[in-house]
């Protein structure tokens, strides 16, 4: 039987992603602050997920912020 999963398990359609990272401290502070900015010079592109990603070992700390977006293949396809 093939089910298809419902609600947080549900798949989105994305055709795209953007990976933001930063290990320095200032750099982090202001991760948001390039997302933000992104998302707001392509209107086109619907957002459909986001994965926050914090990984650390002694020395660094990255952050990464992974924005999932679904494009029309003709606007994408017109960009080149």
């Amino acid at each position: 039987m093939n089910q298809q999963p419902i609600g947080e398990l549900a798949t989105k359609a994305f055709n795209g992603a953007k990976v933001f990272s930063a290990t320095m401290a200032q750099d982090r502070e202001f991760l948001g602050d390039k997302v933000t900015a992104w998302i707001q010079s392509h209107p086109r592109r619907q957002i459909v997920d986001t994965i926050v990603t914090l990984s650390s070992d002694s020395a660094f700390h990255c952050l990464a912020i992974t924005v999932f977006y679904w494009e029309k293949p003709e606007e994408a396809a017109a960009r080149g």
